[in-house]
């Protein structure tokens, strides 16, 4: 490809601090941040669609973080195991547990999250899909914070373009490439965060649950496939049938699954009274 202009290399450090021979990295500060974002926007979220005046209180917030917190590390990081480089981790066991390099799958995390649900449902006599409902709008912030901790690390490239904004990833070569970490910022972080923090408080959402989940699920996999049509495929997978990433796959279960929702949301309320 012939450059015909001067492109950004990417120079930044994964390491933001390093507190003698303890390295603080961008990637777990940006999780971080993403925890801190569910907490303040899951209070806001406690005055929409009557949450708070049906029981749910800056408590239950601060609970289902925790769960939450556990389901997206340890499934996120299992799921990059299994399901991207279950060879590789097999034969160096030590690195699973090196998440700071990065290397967290979002549909792992979606599962880990979903056995979190499961708990919290169990534990507070409460819906799942009304769990998930009060849930949905909170997740793409720390979904974009992901993306911008992939971005400082310099992974997950996208395609040899010579758009105006393309960024060279000396990790990859020196062919100036889709920043395609921030096309999915976009996407998955602000553009879906927009759509559901909306969706979440209209009529036609609160009188039947389950859809503000069914459009998370259906957002998500359409941004996630769209944007993967930019994004390089892994070196250790390349395509996959159909001449699909494995995100793009992994994606299209989420997609049926919103859609079946969407169209089988009960006409129930989004909240119930609590149950004594």
């Amino acid at each position: 490809m012939a450059l015909s202009k001067t492109y950004w290399v990417h120079d930044l450090s994964p390491v933001a601090l390093k507190l003698g021979p303890i390295a603080v990295h961008w990637y777990g500060l940006m999780y971080m941040a993403g925890f801190l974002l569910f907490y303040f926007l899951g209070c806001r979220r406690l005055q929409h669609g009557n949450f708070a005046a049906k029981g749910w209180s800056s408590v239950w917030v601060e609970d289902f973080l925790t769960y939450g917190i556990l389901g997206v590390i340890l499934g996120g990081r299992l799921g990059y195991v299994l399901f991207y480089k279950p060879a590789h981790f097999f034969e160096h066991p030590q690195e699973i547990l090196q998440i700071w390099h990065g290397g967290m799958s979002f549909h792992g995390g979606l599962i880990g999250v979903l056995v979190a649900f499961l708990v919290f449902s169990h534990r507070t006599k409460r819906s799942f899909l009304e769990i998930a409902d009060f849930v949905a709008p909170l997740v793409p912030t720390g979904l974009g914070a992901g993306r911008i901790g992939n971005f400082i690390n310099g992974e997950l490239w996208g395609h040899p373009t010579q758009v105006p904004w393309a960024v060279i990833f000396p990790d990859a070569d020196l062919l100036p490439r889709h920043p395609s970490q921030l096309y999915e910022f976009l996407g998955e972080g602000i553009i879906l965060f927009a759509l559901l923090w909306w969706a979440g408080q209209q009529k036609w959402a609160q009188e039947r649950r389950g859809r503000v989940s069914a459009l998370f699920l259906i957002g998500y996999a359409v941004a996630r496939m769209v944007v993967e049509c930019f994004r390089e495929p892994d070196r250790f997978l390349s395509t996959l049938p159909g001449n699909l990433t494995m995100g793009q796959w992994l994606s299209v279960p989420m997609l049926l699954a919103g859609i079946i929702l969407w169209c089988k949301a009960p006409k129930t309320a989004m909240v119930d009274e609590p149950k004594i």
